[in-house]
């Protein structure tokens, strides 16, 4: 069986038919500078320059009224002074330099933001006076998040961020055309999987064109602009504008196409209020109620005053999160696994396959009778817009049942999440015997006394699972190929009782794989086969280019 994290089934293979998004956004992927959206200067920072001109006028409407039907008496401040010396002309001709001016600088601030996408990397440069350029290297992405802000949407643009493995290394094309980001989302991706090299040999090979290229679709034509002969009227062109924006708006979250039905994972509305009704925000908001209470009953009157006003902001957090989650959405689609959310602001991320490093399903105490879980993971990369409702991006499932456990799994672990290891899995989850897993002595019930019979490992398929926890549930699983190092440690306790605790180190996430209070030969013996199963897993790993690998595995079948 493949490595875990490699599984094919991700790879688009090569000449598939391409989206006519997809072709329009190859005369982007030219290796030359192209510019972002016209909107861009007003969507990144025209905004503000904008309300505060709104608040100032809306500050002196007396005055401007007054200045055309007949200026007021007022006193005591510098617009006095300009009605009074005539300067009126003058004032007017300043506010229109100033406007001129931020607007030249919005103008050249567009100008000079520009970005390219080659074929081994993506590119932006930015800045009038201090001159900056990011550089992403294709290699190295973790995953292209496409943000629509809802002002955007309005505009109809979006954000593209290209997540890189490093700190602080991401790159973010802010802002491009709404069709165009999904465009280029899914070209990029093509050219990092190896997908567009390998159409380029065959195309090279048999003597014609590679699929999808811009002279099949004779590039791409502005937006409300039609191709064809013939100058639309005005009113025809404002009403095309205005439907599409209004399709955006009611369109799904996630294109039916986009995705075959059976992979994609949805939260109900129902599951995802009771999940944050059962948070550890509620107990602390419990807590403090009753503390409120107490406080009352006893004449301490002043904690009305003091606490009152938080509480009434938490039922805010709790509509934050909640609208913020809706139409939340994993599937599996040609290009990685992809997690969208939002109702008026929308987000959706694309992971391409090999990029997890670790993930853990655990389950909070309050979820249990319920049978609700939640996934994390271990990424290189991390998209700089927050997840859903501000939860880090690393949460992949933010609330789901058994059932939606394992179809995420097999979406980020397709080599290793497979029906022959779905009672490995569910045992790992909810299982507190001696099962498959090869668990602590009895003696650990000294250092572990709740959990140690819950406490285990197995290593199966290039992979290692890690189960832990009696009242709060996890399941760590640890693809090989990922594995960075592995420590073996043993404190006085321990050694005294003859356990070690292992720990596996990974990118840094949520996620954090150790297993402590383990038989001490047995944890040696995990050493040795788990050091050589990485170094295996490591060299087999072909998940870079993930495209080529997936089309070398369907000839070799």
């Amino acid at each position: 069986m493949s490595a875990p994290d490699g599984g094919a089934p991700a790879g688009p293979p090569v000449g598939r038919p391409l989206t006519g998004a997809e072709r329009a956004a190859e005369r982007y992927t030219d290796g030359e500078w192209h510019r972002l959206h016209p909107a861009t200067p007003l969507l990144r920072g025209g905004i503000v320059f904008i309300a505060l001109f709104g608040f100032v006028l809306s500050n002196l409407r007396e005055r401007l009224i007054g200045f055309f039907v007949g200026a007021p008496e007022y006193g005591g401040d510098p617009l006095d002074a300009i009605y009074d010396h005539g300067w009126e002309g003058w004032a007017l001709l300043g506010v229109a330099v100033v406007l001129l001016l931020c607007f030249g600088a919005f103008y050249l601030s567009w100008r000079m933001h520009s970005f390219r996408i080659t074929g081994d990397a993506v590119e932006v440069r930015s800045g009038i006076l201090f001159r900056t350029q990011r550089k992403a290297r294709l290699d190295r992405i973790q995953g292209i998040n496409v943000v629509r802000p809802v002002l955007a949407r309005i505009f109809g643009a979006a954000k593209l961020d290209v997540s890189v493995a490093g700190h602080d290394a991401n790159v973010q094309l802010a802002y491009l055309g709404s069709s165009l980001a999904d465009g280029l989302r899914a070209d990029v991706l093509r050219l990092a999987s190896g997908v567009r090299a390998a159409e380029a040999a065959a195309a090279a090979a048999a003597g014609g064109v590679t699929a999808g290229t811009v002279a099949e679709t004779g590039g791409d034509a502005p937006e409300g602009v039609p191709t064809t002969g013939g100058a639309p009227s005005r009113a025809a062109a404002v009403g095309d504008l205005v439907g599409r924006r209004v399709n955006e708006f009611l369109a799904p979250e996630l294109d039916p196409n986009a995705a075959p039905p059976e992979s994609v994972v949805k939260i109900p509305p129902l599951r995802l209020l009771g999940s944050l009704l059962l948070s550890g925000f509620t107990v602390f908001v419990l807590v403090v109620i009753a503390f409120l209470i107490w406080g009352a009953s006893s004449g301490e009157l002043w904690l009305l005053i003091v606490v009152l006003p938080g509480l009434i902001g938490s039922a805010s957090f709790y509509i934050n999160r909640f609208t913020k989650s809706l139409r939340y959405s994993i599937a599996g689609t040609p290009d990685g696994v992809r997690v969208g959310f939002g109702l008026l602001s929308t987000s959706n991320e694309t992971l391409p396959p090999g990029r997890i490093h670790a993930v853990e399903v655990l389950q909070p105490l309050l979820w249990r009778p319920f049978g609700w879980w939640q996934i994390r993971i271990d990424t290189a990369g991390h998209s700089r817009e927050k997840g859903a409702a501000g939860q880090p991006n690393t949460t992949m499932l933010p609330v789901g049942d058994a059932a939606d456990v394992f179809r995420v799994l097999s979406l980020v672990l397709p080599g290793f999440a497979t029906d022959e290891h779905r009672d490995l899995i569910e045992s790992g989850m909810t299982s507190s015997g001696r099962d498959a897993f090869v668990g602590s002595p009895r003696r650990a019930v000294w250092i572990r006394p709740f959990s140690w019979q819950r406490t285990g490992y197995r290593v199966v398929d290039d992979a290692i699972l890690l189960r832990r926890g009696f009242v709060w549930r996890s399941l760590a699983i640890v693809p090989l190929a990922r594995l960075q190092s592995l420590e073996l440690q043993q404190g006085p306790l321990d050694a005294a009782l003859a356990l070690a605790e292992a720990r596996f180190h990974t990118v840094s996430g949520p996620v954090r794989p150790r297993l402590a209070a383990i038989d001490a030969p047995s944890g040696v013996r995990l050493f040795e086969e788990v050091s050589a199963r990485a170094v295996a897993a490591a060299a087999a790993d072909r998940s870079h280019r993930w495209g080529q690998a997936t089309n070398h595995t369907e000839k070799e079948h």
